[in-house]
């Protein structure tokens, strides 16, 4: 046992120990990158992704199709459906459904959206609409892992993570990737806590999860008779116990210990100030609107200001198996104000071009109705669906990719999941077949042996 110490102590001691690498960062306040990335001159430095989370009607929002109004209510053909996978519709009559909302043309682009995203709308030459996005997964949970970690079993690292991993947080007093959520509009799905998991990667890439009610942080204030002097004793002797262990045993769990105590204790500081509202002007407050959906977009404008690497929306509330006509309204008055007001609000500061926004959920619907036709909705879909991206690298006013006429496969342009990581990991300077971790033998990646660099959609 002894033998095996000093030999992890002097490991721990030289520039061989990962534990005193880490440590080393850590002590200086941010979770620390790899050595060599970026690979090369990222556009941006950060991420804010707007999560959907339900899958959200790319037929009712973003993929114009005259020819499901056309054949409203007649079957879907089976040449299009037959062997395919479908999710709650398997074995049941098919019939197409009609869009439910009208389209129109916005931006000097003429981009097509719906008239349910006015506020999007007035963005609409500053966003590129992705029409051909398709995944691998019909169930919310696993799409949203497939999603997020690029497999679609649990346990691999989230993009969150694996972004912070590569390229470190510039954040001295907030974690350098950061989880909010908000509801409303339909069905809302659970989200789970792995989802911004860092699965096999140490810890200290693992994403935060902020309160929506409450304190934003759980325990981010002092108990009663505790003041700040006090905090900072208890800290500082923690640290020296954990400090003094890891010179034993060289553990990067341990070097995260020692991180997350001391900026817990700096977050205690800082985000009070974060989340209060007070200092900002009251046409912004009003650009962004009511609701938490809009706090959260203002919170991630602020996050964004402060450093933060990797930030995360979730809105639940897109899971429109029935009703689509009277409850896609309501989804996208939670989200279309405040949505278009964040990317509006990044140009203001200056932090547009060198932030990457993402809009999406985890799949699309089917043209094919569910239910009867006056409470039909959308099943899940995931041979064709819609995002849209703006900020760094990105062409504005754009539309890539497309649909076949009924908006079922994706046809033109696809682009499958593990494309779009490599996409957003170029985009911030990351080779993505060069971002690896070994473990239980073998070298992982975001992409994992798949991706391509979707070019078409860079500026």
């Amino acid at each position: 046992m002894t033998i095996h110490q000093t030999r992890r102590t002097f490991l721990g001691r030289t520039s061989l120990g990962l534990g005193s690498l880490a440590l080393g960062s850590l002590l200086r306040g941010a979770a620390p990158g790899v050595s060599g990335f970026p690979n090369f001159p990222g556009k941006v430095k950060r991420v804010i992704f707007l999560c959907m989370a339900g899958g959200p009607s790319h037929l009712e929002l973003f993929d114009h199709k005259p020819t499901l109004v056309e054949r409203d209510g007649e079957p879907m053909p089976t040449s299009v459906t037959e062997g395919q996978q479908i999710a709650q519709l398997q074995g049941k009559e098919l019939k197409m459904l009609a869009p439910q909302h009208p389209f129109q043309r916005y931006g000097k682009s003429g981009q097509h959206m719906s008239t349910l995203l006015p506020h999007i709308g007035s963005i609409a030459d500053d966003i590129c609409i992705v029409r051909s996005m398709v995944t691998e997964q019909i169930n919310h949970d696993t799409a949203h892992t497939f999603m997020n970690s690029g497999f679609r079993v649990a346990g691999r690292p989230s993009m969150g993570s694996w972004i912070l991993y590569g390229l470190g947080s510039d954040s001295q007093n907030l974690p350098g990737f950061v989880v909010l959520t908000s509801e409303g509009g339909a069905q809302g799905q659970p989200i789970a806590a792995r989802q911004w998991s860092s699965g096999f990667l140490p810890s200290i890439y693992q994403g935060v999860k902020f309160n929506s009610g409450g304190d934003p942080v759980n325990y981010v204030r002092n108990p009663d008779g505790v003041d700040r002097k006090m905090q900072g004793g208890l800290i500082d002797a923690v640290g020296k116990l954990n400090r003094l262990q890891n010179e034993m045993v060289d553990d990067p769990e341990i070097a995260t210990r020692i991180q997350q105590y001391e900026l817990a204790f700096r977050m205690q500081m800082a985000v009070p100030d974060l989340i209060d509202f007070s200092s900002e002007p009251a046409s912004v407050l009003e650009m962004y609107g009511e609701g938490q959906f809009a706090k959260n977009c203002l919170l991630a404008r602020r996050l964004a200001e402060n450093g933060v690497r990797f930030i995360q929306l979730y809105h639940r509330g897109w899971d429109h198996h029935g009703s689509i006509r009277k409850d896609i309204p309501t989804s996208c008055g939670y989200v279309d104000q405040a949505s278009a007001a964040l990317v509006k609000d990044l140009k203001q500061r200056g932090l547009f071009d060198d932030t990457l926004i993402i809009w999406g959920g985890e799949f699309g619907r089917t043209p094919m109705s569910q239910g009867n036709r006056e409470t039909a909705g959308r099943d899940h879909h995931i041979k064709g669906f819609s995002m849209w991206m703006a900020g760094g690298g990105i062409q504005g006013g754009k539309t890539y990719g497309a649909t076949d006429d009924l908006g079922y496969n994706a046809v033109e342009d696809i682009v499958p999941v593990h494309d779009f990581h490599a996409t957003m990991l170029h985009l911030l300077g990351i080779d993505h077949k060069k971002l690896t971790y070994r473990f239980q033998g073998r070298d992982f990646r975001l992409t994992d042996v798949h991706g391509n660099v979707v070019k078409g959609i860079l500026a």
